[in-house]
């Protein structure tokens, strides 16, 4: 236990919240735990990793529309990322599984790995606190979020101008289709109360309808890079 305090760079004043935080719902079943297992640590662990996501990400990309901070966030906190969180403290090692999930590969599995990345966050959280949970999870998003290469959403960025006037309407409009079914080449309007903003081109619908609402964005004087 003591190395894996280590690799979570967090030492616990009460070392029974991150042996619940190990305890899978098959050992505790198996071995009728009576402190029960990680399931109610995985719930809070959740929030706690969604809001300091979000605060972090409020904080450090002002320039972001909603709708892409709500792309990071959720690209920060989905089962891939913590499963990968997970595996960079070997957390698998110290699992408390029943016999059944151990046979069965659980130690190496993406969904229970994930699940107790968030119940130890938790117990972090109610050990040390938020400023202590926070220094845990801003290891793992801080660098997995910074190294994702940005994508900007235009479509989101243009319905946010357009809705400062009410009753004001956007709509993407096809104009060209060509090319075989594995190369094919799109050609879409953006259109504002029938009026064309901008248009643009792309190997598939959403990617013209972004360069369209690049290009409209552009033509209105408002910065997209």
């Amino acid at each position: 236990m003591q190395t894996l305090q280590s690799n979570l760079g967090y030492t616990f004043k009460n070392p029974e919240l991150l042996s619940r935080a190990l305890t899978h719902s098959s050992y505790a079943n198996e071995y009728h735990v009576e402190t029960g297992d990680n399931e109610r640590l995985e719930f809070l662990g959740d929030s706690v990793l969604g809001f300091i996501t979000a605060e972090y990400l409020f904080a450090n990309h002002k320039d972001f529309p909603e709708g892409e901070l709500t792309k990071l966030r959720a690209y920060a906190v989905c089962e891939k990322s913590l499963f990968a969180y997970a595996k960079e403290i070997e957390l698998g090692k110290y699992l408390k599984l029943g016999k059944g999930e151990e046979r069965t590969g659980g130690r190496n599995r993406a969904s229970v790995l994930s699940d107790a990345f968030e119940a130890v966050i938790a117990a972090i959280y109610l050990d040390g606190g938020m400023d202590e949970a926070k220094k845990f999870v801003l290891r793992f998003v801080v660098p997995y979020v910074e190294a994702k290469p940005t994508f900007k959403d235009y479509k989101t960025m243009l319905q946010e101008v357009v809705q400062q006037n009410h009753g004001e309407a956007l709509e993407y409009v096809l104009v060209s289709e060509s090319g075989p079914d594995h190369d094919k080449h799109f050609e879409i309007e953006v259109h504002l109360n029938s009026n064309v903003l901008g248009r643009g081109v792309g190997g598939s619908k959403k990617k013209a309808e972004q360069n369209a609402a690049k290009e409209a964005l552009e033509l209105m004087g408002i910065e997209t890079r």
